[in-house]
Formats: structure tokens, C-alpha cells, sequence
């Protein structure tokens, strides 16, 4: 087989193969388990391998190039494009081979060990804020059926919930004052989780020079260099700075045609935890800006008052 490029469309136990040769004739389609796989990739000669970024993939792509295999990991959405009427293994495995041979096609770089060390704690620390977010408001509304109110905030139930268990004029019983009183352990228990992680992130920032250089940016703290670096990696993919915003979701959507241009809100592609970070960092960085005695104070002041806080649209130019 004189294969130069290989789509495997990937999954837990069923991988499905489709090469093609350099004339761009289909020289193989094979459907393989889990553990024959890396066997199989192994005995091929040397060729581009091309998969979707998913789940297991940055893997995959790791396993294929120790074989000596170059690998693309390529969006999701840019394979569709390339699925031949109905969806199945074989069709989605021959648009990803398809999508692989296009020359201005965009790929999506291979993240490193370390990058998914980083990217595995951010995701734990939002999943556990997540948890911590439900049990506070699960707290407040079950409060609330004993007649006592208390203010949004995990700061308020933190300080309130113990005063409100030890109170003994209040109408709650000895049942619900235990139940409660377990619920505000637990609540403990994910502040101190949440700590560990934030500890853990602020150690891994001092080990990597990039993390520091990105620190320097106002408004960019250590959870927002880490997240920088387990998402992006190396920046030199870019060309400039608008192509990691648009890689972000940070620029405008566009919707032109016959010469009339047409900017509307924000794509909102990429990692829309990332571009959370972000965006709160800046909005930070706005609000304690400001107020100095400079021009980009003067400037961030007058841009504000002309429209707002929040923009509606961010094509407008300022």
C-alpha cells in the first residue's frame, strides 16, 4: 500500500481507516478494534495521518508520531464540510482524509503532557466552583422555606450559615440544624478543594517562563497564563495577534456579501473557558485603570461613557 494520507475517525473501541496514494485513489478502507490498531499503524510506511480533535486524540497523535508518522488534528467543524450525505464511520473517516489533503487547511496543534496536566486541573477547579455554586444556591433556597433569607454570594452563605445553625431563636429544628450543619461542612470541603487547585495552578506558573511573560499583561493573573499555555501552547502558530483573538472567539462574526460588509457580535469560537478568563481579566484591568491620571485612562473613560460598560456589538470600531 502506497499510502500518503490516512483519515482515521476515532472512538472508544471502533477506529475506521481510509487512505488514499499520491494519484488521490482510495487504497484502503479498513475498520479495526482498539487493540490492533497501533500494531496496524505501526507496519504502514511513513505517511500524514489526519484525525478530528476529540476526546483521546492528542493520544492518538502522540502514539502515531513516536512511530515516525506526521499527525494533523483537525476541528470538527472543518471536517463537515466534507461528509458525503449520510453520516457513518466510513464517510466521516474519508472527510477527514479529505479535509487533510486541502492545502489551506487549518489544524489544531498537538497538545504536550504537560499542557494536559494543566488543562486537567482547570477543568477539576471549574467543575468543583460549579458544584460549589449549586449547593449554595441549594442552601439559600432551602433557607428560605424556613423564613430565612440570606444574600447572594457564597461569601454571605459562608459567613451566615454558621450563625444561622447556632442560633437558638430561629424556627429550625434539630434536623434541619444537623442537615445544615452537614451542608456547611461540605461547603468547607469545596472551598479547601477549590484552594488546592488555585495553590497547584500558582506553583505550575512559576515553573514555566511563558506563564510569567504572559503575567505581565495587565489584567492576566496565574489561572489565566496557565489556561493561556494549556490551550494554546506555542503562539508562533499565529501570524499576529487577530488570528489568536479570532482562534479565541474574540473577533467579530461577519456576514458580507456583494462588496457590503456586515460585523456582528463576537464569534464565540474556541475555548469559551479561556476567552471567559479573559474577558473578566480585562474588564478588571478596565476598572482599576481608570482612574489614573493617565491617557489610556482618559481614553477607557470616554469609551465608556460613549457605549456603556458592556457593548452591544463588538464590531463597532472605537
Amino acid at each position: 500500500m502506497n499510502v500518503i494520507a490516512l483519515g482515521i475517525d476515532i472512538a472508544k473501541n471502533v477506529f475506521q481507516l481510509h487512505g488514499i496514494n499520491a494519484n488521490g485513489q482510495v487504497v484502503l478502507q479498513k475498520k479495526l478494534s482498539r487493540e490492533k490498531l497501533l500494531k496496524f499503524i505501526a507496519q504502514m510506511p511513513t505517511c500524514k495521518i489526519g484525525m478530528e480533535s476529540c476526546g483521546g486524540s492528542n493520544y492518538w497523535a502522540k502514539q502515531f508520531q513516536a512511530l515516525g508518522h506526521e499527525v494533523k488534528l483537525i476541528s470538527p467543524q472543518f471536517v463537515k464540510p466534507y461528509v458525503k450525505s449520510n453520516k457513518n464511520d466510513m464517510r466521516d473517516a474519508e472527510a477527514i482524509c479529505e479535509a487533510l489533503t486541502r492545502p489551506n487547511m487549518r489544524f489544531v496543534s498537538i497538545k504536550t503532557l504537560e499542557q494536559q496536566d494543566i488543562q486537567a486541573i482547570h477543568r477539576v477547579r471549574s467543575r468543583v466552583i460549579k458544584e460549589r455554586t449549586a449547593l449554595v444556591n441549594q442552601i439559600r433556597g432551602l433557607l428560605a422555606e424556613y423564613g430565612i433569607v440570606v444574600a447572594q454570594g457564597v461569601s454571605h452563605v459562608r459567613k451566615g450559615l454558621p450563625i444561622i445553625v447556632e442560633d437558638l431563636e430561629n424556627k429550625l429544628t434539630q434536623v434541619s440544624k444537623k442537615l445544615f450543619n452537614n451542608l456547611l461542612c461540605e461547603l468547607r470541603d469545596k472551598d479547601t478543594k477549590v484552594k488546592e487547585y488555585d495553590n497547584e495552578i500558582k506553583q505550575i506558573c512559576q515553573r514555566f517562563d511563558t506563564c510569567k511573560r504572559i503575567m505581565k499583561i495587565e489584567g492576566v493573573g496565574a489561572l489565566t497564563a496557565t489556561a493561556v499555555v494549556a490551550t494554546i501552547g506555542d503562539a508562533t502558530i499565529f501570524k499576529n495577534g487577530r488570528e489568536m483573538a479570532a482562534f479565541i472567539g474574540l473577533v467579530p462574526r461577519q456576514y458580507s456579501s456583494g462588496g457590503k460588509e456586515k460585523l456582528l457580535g463576537i464569534s464565540k469560537r474556541g475555548d469559551r473557558y479561556l476567552r471567559c478568563l479573559l474577558i473578566h481579566g480585562a474588564r478588571a484591568a478596565v476598572t482599576r485603570s481608570k482612574n489614573l491620571p493617565d491617557k489610556k485612562a482618559t481614553w477607557l473613560k470616554s469609551v465608556e461613557e460613549r457605549r456603556g460598560r458592556n457593548p452591544p456589538r463588538a464590531g463597532i470600531r472605537y
